[in-house]
């Protein structure tokens, strides 16, 4: 798409002060996709020399906005952690060409905010936390389920910078089922959902993507019940939090969200029953 509002491209390295109609430019996937009239200056990120992925002492992995999806990807097939496997699941999610996989970044999948999104998805179930910078250099962290507010939505204010997210050892640590929907064979995702078990304490977690407007985490201390995750879902998820477009209706997704939930709660229980043996 020929961006034929935009008048200027600038390095991000220069600091400029920010101006009405500026964007910050990532790999520019979603950008150059669609018309953005609204657009006259792109602040771009490709020079800002940020290491895609650090593992830092205490364990947690930090992975830069501008990391891309295929970089994110040949992590996750290094088993590294238990969790590594749920990112190469959660990039093949993108049902994209090698192409997007090449240029797409982790911070604009997340800024987008749009439901479908597999890497709010990941961040999300991984309890990650966003470090966001604003323009006059004060930064603040703001975790992945928080940050995403709705479809489209994110705690973002004008020209502050998704600059990482990072994602705590102990997450890594978890065992995870995964389970994604769609109303075709290679078609958007209609509903994801993630579980992970944690191995130290027993501990729970279910979240549940795609099907909502935003991504829902929801922790209980020990694996819960069939009942009692479906409680926890129906109690906190309302009706018009379920997505509405043309990959899926509100009640399909509803439905699938709590057969999905159902399903990687059984299977991350079997894995509990099996060790016990």
């Amino acid at each position: 798409m020929d961006l034929n509002t935009v008048t200027d491209v600038r390095d991000a390295r220069l600091h400029e002060p920010w101006r009405p109609g500026d964007a910050w430019l990532g790999g520019g996937t979603y950008l150059f996709s669609e018309p953005q009239p609204h657009l006259r200056r792109l602040i771009d990120l490709s020079r800002m020399g940020w290491e895609p992925l650090t593992r830092h002492p205490d364990g947690s992995l930090e992975i830069a906005a501008t990391c891309t999806v295929a970089r994110l990807s040949r992590h996750g097939r290094t088993p590294d952690a238990p969790a590594a496997p749920l990112f190469e699941q959660c990039c093949r999610a993108f049902l994209a060409s090698f192409k997007i996989w090449n240029m797409a970044t982790v911070g604009g999948n997340l800024c987008n905010g749009l439901p479908a999104g597999p890497l709010i998805s990941l961040t999300a179930a991984l309890d990650g936390v966003c470090l966001l910078r604003a323009q006059d250099g004060s930064s603040r962290r703001v975790k992945v389920v928080d940050f995403i507010t709705g479809a489209g939505r994110k705690d973002l204010a004008e020209g502050e910078l998704l600059r990482s997210v990072t994602l705590p050892a102990r997450a890594l640590g978890c065992r995870t089922a995964f389970r994604q929907a769609s109303l075709y064979g290679l078609g958007r995702s209609g509903a994801l959902v993630i579980g992970t078990l944690d191995p130290v304490d027993g501990s729970m977690a279910v979240t549940i993507s795609a099907a909502t407007v935003r991504p829902f985490r929801f922790w209980f201390p020990l694996p819960p019940t069939r009942e009692a995750l479906r409680a926890a879902i129906a109690g906190t998820v309302r009706d018009d939090d379920w997505f509405d477009d043309i990959h899926g209706l509100p009640e399909w997704r509803r439905h699938m969200g709590f057969r999905l939930a159902e399903e990687v709660r059984r299977e991350l229980t079997r894995t509990v029953e099996e060790d016990a043996r």
